[in-house]
């Protein structure tokens, strides 16, 4: 039997022409006795969102209309705030409109928050996503600090952490592959597949516009740890992402950077928001920060003049003087 114990509000965001991904979102969600409301934000999507979620025909979905795409920031604000102001759920799980529900998730959720100990506004669960590989060797026992908030690093790359990423990544392939636990520390975590009571949103708020489009779910999730609460993964827990993710498909080639060669408003906007949230995250040490930046920014110079691409290079670099500056905000397309 389901437990309808807690009342939750799904929130989701679409955009462009979705339907055929939110739909099946949809659908799943609306079978959970536990769901009373789900929240659509039609960020200016191609689509009659209203009209298609009409043809579901049950009431428990509110759409939000959007004339602008005000990004995931601006749209998971606006999403929150509704559930927060304007419904009377204990909690609310985030979703993508592509992010699939497991038929018991749920209900593995919600017996979850039971057996948690922590207060409501000291605990969040967090869905298991099997096509991202970091959270896969979290879920198996490994670190989070291999992958999350490495101190010093730019853009992921730490000259003092070559010869232990190398140690790690020979022990992956040797090792054989762990059960999963039952749950595991992260300490920030994608919008999609997260629940949280509303203790928690009166705690740390509502994420911020500035951000716009990436990096505002880690800055916005990363309250909570900073705020003396966990965030757990619940492995048991899955929810299949039915739309691959930008970058997942590039295949890598000699002398080429996906950065440059994948350059558009997206990298911008990944790059820029990254320098700023790990900046003020991730630096122990400025000195050794700048060693780091220093040798991955020549690195890519000469990635950029072999792969004739310079002109991304260099708004590559406006892309990170703006995120270690602060200049935030939906910014006009002359920056990519």
């Amino acid at each position: 039997m389901a437990n309808i114990k807690y009342k939750v509000c799904v929130l989701t965001l679409t955009y462009a022409n979705r339907w055929q991904f939110l739909e099946q979102v949809l659908k799943r969600v609306l079978s959970f006795a536990p769901v009373t409301q789900v929240v659509v934000v039609n960020n200016a999507a191609l689509y009659n969102v209203e009209e298609c979620a009409d043809g579901l025909n049950d009431n428990r979905v509110k759409v939000l209309n959007n004339a602008e795409n005000l990004g995931s920031a601006g749209g998971y604000k606006q999403a929150l705030e509704y559930a927060y102001q304007q419904t009377d759920a204990d909690m609310v799980w985030l979703l993508d409109d592509d992010n699939l529900p497991g038929e018991n998730s749920l209900d593995i959720l919600l017996q979850n928050w039971e057996q948690t100990a922590e207060a409501n506004d000291k605990k969040a669960l967090y869905c298991l996503r099997e096509d991202r590989p970091p959270h896969v060797k979290i879920a198996r026992g490994e670190d989070p600090g291999r992958y999350y908030l490495v101190p010093d690093n730019f853009m992921g790359f730490s000259i003092f952490n070559i010869f232990k990423n190398r140690l790690s990544k020979a022990r992956d392939k040797f090792s054989g592959v762990s059960a999963y636990l039952s749950k595991a520390a992260m300490p920030y975590v994608p919008y999609g597949g997260l629940l949280m009571h509303r203790a928690m949103i009166g705690l740390i708020g509502f994420p911020y516009e500035q951000f716009y489009l990436y990096v505002d779910d880690s800055e916005y999730t990363y309250r909570i740890t900073k705020n003396g609460g966990t965030i757990w993964l619940i492995p048991e827990c899955k929810v299949l992402d039915i739309d691959q993710s930008q970058g997942l498909t590039y295949q890598p080639k000699a002398f080429h950077s996906h950065l440059l060669d994948q350059w558009s408003f997206r990298t911008y906007y990944a790059v820029r928001n990254r320098m700023y949230f790990y900046a003020r995250n991730a630096v122990d040490s400025a000195l050794i920060f700048s060693i780091n930046k220093n040798l991955y920014l020549f690195y890519l110079w000469i990635i950029s003049i072999l792969s004739s691409k310079q002109q991304e290079y260099r708004k590559f670099l406006t892309a990170v003087n703006d995120g270690l500056k602060g200049k935030m905000g939906k910014a006009g397309p002359g920056k990519w």
